[in-house]
């Protein structure tokens, strides 16, 4: 990816294939000159920022390629802080080709590499990087969860966040820098009981905010569901009911569901991601085992695990298996009793829930019949209030991308340390490189240190004409 922002670029910025309109890009020191050798219908040099003309693109022999609008924007006041030219042709394929030809045939200017437009606001300080990385999200959200992260993300809320706990740690930085210009004369800047208290604050803000990148993951690619539970038991149906849809192959055969079958749906702006899987029990069979194995591998990589088994009096017993899951505390879990309309038994359906989530330390319990649709509204309701819950606690900063993951990890690490250090009394010395170490990991989240491989990387994933 070129780093030369004085160069010229274009691109198509909307989607390939016919629609109504088409829109191509330019960025950069040349994009009004080249603009104004094609366009006719307005002096696009003289004419006011931030305004829209109507005209024709002609060819250097005059024939007419497109009646367009373009639309201009001149520094700073664009999405690259550069000069920027976005022309509004018909949505032809053969015409926005013929078009990019066109301006690409001119001086001093060459086709945008991917994610270009949005580095160039990034080195032009539109944005810090992080909001970068979140223009991309926002450009793949898919439900309003999403959606709504991503916004939440590109008006800098986490940005702010991370700057504000990188300059309370460069402030007492700089007083255990100023402790070793003085090392002779054994002084003390900064207070040692004032910076173990920010450091336990600040790990605890870093910390939390690590924990809540598989939740915010699953915010924004689909919070993972798994339907386990012994053969035959209804978890098929229940998927269908879930999907609306007829994903899974039903039968009272035992074992059907040999391999994970996976489908996603969209709950009040949630996006779920669904996965039936074969049922546990004891077998020879070796492809059903294959499947087996594959469930106990959804099981725990799942966000919620949705346990289903027969209503019955025997309420232990559904304790008891729902115990060999071994499923771990940081996972939700749902525990469903199915074939709620064939249960015919003097205990009342309420009862063994209450019975069977109190011996579960009131783990959610709900009876209900997939096949006639008994109270599974119920059960969709209980899990987007799991998904909320999470999120009331999380709040509105959820990280999402595994590079501020992997930045805050290594900061917790420093962090740690300094604390550790501070506690046995080392030396100013050590306790500074510890915070510098903390400080360049949370200055590179939001991009105030970077290299050219770390911005190929991200800008890479973008698509060209952003």
């Amino acid at each position: 990816m070129s780093y030369l922002t004085q160069d010229t670029i274009v691109a198509i910025s909307t989607p390939s294939g016919p629609g109504a309109i088409g829109v191509i890009r330019l960025s950069g020191s040349n994009a009004i000159s080249i603009a104004d050798e094609i366009f006719y219908g307005a002096n696009l040099q003289k004419a006011t920022a931030n305004t829209a003309h109507y005209g024709k693109i002609k060819t250097g022999d005059g024939t007419i390629l497109d009646e367009c609008v373009a639309t201009l924007f001149k520094a700073p006041r664009s999405y690259t802080k550069e000069d920027v030219i976005e022309f509004s042709c018909h949505g032809s394929s053969y015409i926005l080709q013929e078009v990019m030809k066109l301006i690409l045939s001119k001086e001093n200017v060459r086709m945008a590499d991917p994610g270009e437009f949005t580095q160039r606001a990034y080195l032009n300080g539109q944005f810090d990087l992080s909001q970068a990385e979140a223009v991309g999200d926002l450009i793949a959200s898919t439900h309003a969860s999403s959606h709504a992260l991503a916004m939440s993300q590109l008006r800098g809320g986490f940005s702010a966040l991370i700057r504000d706990l990188r300059d309370q740690l460069i402030e007492f930085a700089s007083l255990l820098e100023l402790e070793n210009d003085f090392g002779e004369e054994d002084v003390e800047f900064a207070n040692r009981d004032q910076l173990k208290t920010l450091l336990t604050t600040i790990l605890k803000s870093t910390t939390q905010l690590a924990s809540s990148y598989d939740h915010g993951n699953a915010i924004k690619d689909g919070v993972s569901v798994a339907l386990v539970g012994s053969p035959n038991v209804g978890k098929s149906t229940l998927l269908n009911v879930l999907l609306n849809d007829d994903k899974a192959i039903v039968s009272d055969i035992p074992g059907t569901t040999r391999d994970a079958i996976e489908d996603t749906v969209v709950y009040d702006g949630i996006k779920f991601r669904f996965i039936d899987t074969a049922g546990l029990r004891e077998t020879d069979d070796r492809i059903e085992n294959l499947g087996i194995e594959r469930t106990r591998e959804h099981l725990t990589k799942a966000q919620i695990v949705i346990y289903v088994d027969e209503v019955n009096d025997n309420f232990q017993d559904i304790v008891n298996n729902y115990k060999t899951l071994q499923i771990d505390q940081s996972q939700e879990s749902i525990i469903v009793l199915n074939k709620a309309d064939t249960y015919d038994h003097t205990c009342h359906t309420y009862d063994i829930e209450e019975s069977v989530s109190t011996l579960l330390n009131r783990t959610p319990t709900l009876s209900i019949s997939a096949k006639e649709k008994r109270n599974t509204d119920k059960l969709i309701q209980l899990l987007l209030d799991t998904v909320r819950r999470k999120q009331e606690f999380y709040g509105d900063i959820l990280v999402t991308n595994v590079r501020h993951l992997n930045c805050l990890t290594l900061a917790n690490e420093s962090l740690t340390q300094c604390k550790m250090g501070l506690e046995s009394g080392v030396t100013s010395d050590f306790l500074a490189m510890d915070i510098r170490h903390a400080n360049h990991q949370l200055s590179e989240i939001v991009g105030e240190i970077s290299t050219d491989n770390l911005l190929d990387s991200i800008f890479s994933n973008f698509c060209i004409g952003k």
